[in-house]
């Protein structure tokens, strides 16, 4: 089960690193002189040195951790679950309405998808019906229809707050959550560890705000979180904090007004250091993350002290490399540490290529080099 659902609960005691602006969770306008002076790097980015952007490179990246038969997979998943909740009879009373959420729904999913989010909004739900209650029914239903799978084992498996049905056929699950209205617009999921006890969401609302986002940055926020998910799953790999943890960072980060770049290659070195920071400070000093779309809200994670420690561990390093590498005016070595960055995909395979002209391990090739090149690799032949 993703983060988004997991119980979001103000924290008194600590301070809120967030953005300032006087409309929730977006940045308000900045004039083009202070948007030069938002990342760290203003002194670096948008100049016309012999820096390292590698345009062709970052979106050949991007291309090698966007899902591929996923993405037909997993709406196909998520319609069949949703067409079995919509034809019990009793969740009809209830006013089932079945929607996709999570990072495919935000379309900040990275290869490969194993798990889909669906949230079932039950908007006619009577008041005396527990959260137990509809789990049972949830069960009951999904059983019915999609009962074992080859080896005899069950496909629908309770969980404390969702049901999960296993796709053998695409190597994927879907999870389907509760949801009943909370009053305001929002939605209550329940509560793990209790029968009857319901935590207030709102999935909908983080898409629209995802979306927004990428629209005031020219749709460079969302390959930017592709691209971090991607980093994060590189240095962490199935360590906490997971995937959404990273991206909510990184929404603080955009919406703070902290990010800027001219390319993707600026803004994923911008952010990235942002991010670093805003762990740092949630490791060491105990500041949450907000939740943007509930006011006074923070995103809780479940994590130990060292994943933690390694967590802020690698980020820091990470931004350093990335840094390095941007200024770097040799774009094979360049290359190479965006590619320690990014590492290897869901199918095993190198995110980051190298640029023409450039062998594996970043030296340039013998044939690339042209008359008064600046660096030229180191010869194995002797005269005289």
């Amino acid at each position: 089960m993703h983060a988004e659902w997991r119980a979001v609960r103000r924290v008194p005691d600590g301070p809120q690193r967030g953005c300032a602006s006087p409309y929730p969770g977006r940045p308000g306008p900045v004039s083009g002189a202070s948007r030069a002076q938002r990342c760290p790097m203003q002194s670096q980015l948008g100049s016309e040195g012999p820096m390292a952007h590698l345009k062709q490179q970052f979106k050949d990246a991007l291309s090698s951790i966007e899902p591929r038969d996923d993405k037909t997979n997993a709406p196909e998943a998520h319609r069949l679950v949703r067409d079995v909740l919509e034809a019990d009879s009793k969740l009809a009373e209830y006013g089932v309405s079945p929607v996709l959420i999570g990072s495919y729904k935000r379309n900040v999913s990275i290869r490969r998808i194993k798990d889909v989010d669906v949230f079932v909004r039950l908007a006619d739900v009577p008041g005396n019906v527990t959260s137990t209650d509809i789990l049972d029914r949830f069960f009951k239903v999904l059983h019915a229809e999609f009962g074992t799978d080859s080896d005899g084992h069950r496909r629908t498996k309770r969980q404390d707050r969702s049901l999960q049905v296993s796709f053998p056929e695409y190597d994927l699950y879907v999870d389907a959550v509760p949801a009943r209205p909370f009053g305001d617009g929002t939605w209550e999921i329940p509560q793990k560890g209790d029968g009857n006890e319901w935590v207030r969401t709102n999935p909908d609302g983080l898409t629209e705000l995802s979306s927004a986002m990428n629209a005031d940055h020219d749709e460079y926020y969302v390959p930017t979180v592709k691209l971090l998910r991607q980093t994060r799953r590189a240095l962490l790999g199935g360590k906490k904090p997971g995937g959404f943890f990273i991206e909510m960072a990184a929404y603080q980060a955009f919406a703070s007004g902290a990010v800027t770049g001219g390319d993707q290659a600026e803004y994923y070195v911008c952010v990235l250091r942002e991010v670093s920071k805003i762990v740092d400070d949630f490791v060491t000093y105990g500041i949450a993350v907000t939740d943007p779309t509930l006011p006074g809200r923070t995103i809780r994670i479940r994590a130990t002290d060292d994943e933690l420690d390694t967590a802020r561990t690698r980020f820091a390093d990470a931004a350093t490399l990335a840094e390095a590498a941007l200024d770097e005016e040799d774009e094979g070595q360049a290359a190479l540490a965006f590619r320690k960055l990014l590492g290897k995909n869901g199918d095993g395979d190198t995110v980051f290529p190298m640029p023409p002209g450039f062998n594996e391990d970043g030296s340039k090739k013998a044939s690339a080099i042209s008359p008064g090149a600046r660096i030229v690799p180191a010869g194995k032949r002797t005269f005289g």
